[in-house]
């Protein structure tokens, strides 16, 4: 495990991220990206527990993800299992748990005022925290992936599952698209991942 994990969060987190694991039932694999989540945990039927992460995080994000799921494992555990998943006993475990890794030794100084903000009040995914999830977005491997916020306005672009959209204006957080198919208003984060369609026929 301390071989597998260390190879993709930042080093001064290991030996407190180990702690954390430190259960025979609770088991950690890391999976090829997934497009509609960046890990999750599930109780399996043989009494085991199981949590994955997305192998193609940047080392901060991995490390979030991480203690965001193995939050969820510690919620269950100490409060049972028809808490809410992302109710008031997750968010406590969450920021109980996250705690130690807020410093410098392991953010950078450019994401610990985001992180603390965030950590106020942890939501279901850190996706919809658009300003720290940008700031982390600067440590990704250099790709050629596209996201809603840096398409010009009325531009047509599909996602994963093969919708199309036009991008319309920002509300508030969030970004008005329209599909095409259908004239439906759907909202998208501004960290969305998409691909932008150059050429492009309604037909």
């Amino acid at each position: 495990m301390q071989t597998q994990i260390q190879e993709y969060i930042p080093q001064p987190a290991l030996h407190q991220v180990l702690k954390l694991l430190e259960h025979d039932n609770l088991v950690v694999k890391i999976k090829k990206e997934r497009k509609t989540k960046h890990g999750d945990y599930r109780s399996l039927p043989n009494g085991k527990h199981q949590i994955t992460v997305n192998a193609n995080l940047n080392k901060y994000r991995f490390l979030i993800t991480l203690i965001h799921e193995i939050a969820h494992f510690e919620a269950y555990s100490n409060y049972g299992r028809f808490i809410k998943p992302h109710g008031k006993e997750w968010k406590r475990t969450f920021q109980h748990l996250m705690l130690p890794f807020l410093n410098p030794k392991v953010f950078p100084d450019s994401l610990l005022p985001l992180l603390a903000k965030h950590f106020k009040n942890p939501k279901a995914s850190s996706d919809t925290d658009a300003q720290l999830v940008l700031a982390l977005l600067q440590f990704d491997e250099p790709n050629n992936k596209t996201y809603v916020f840096q398409l010009p306005l009325d531009s047509v672009f599909k996602i994963y599952n093969g919708k199309i959209f036009k991008k319309g204006q920002k509300r508030v957080k969030r970004f008005e698209c329209i599909e095409l198919k259908t004239g439906k208003v759907y909202l998208f984060n501004p960290n969305a991942e998409v691909e932008l369609l150059k050429y492009y026929k309604n037909e």
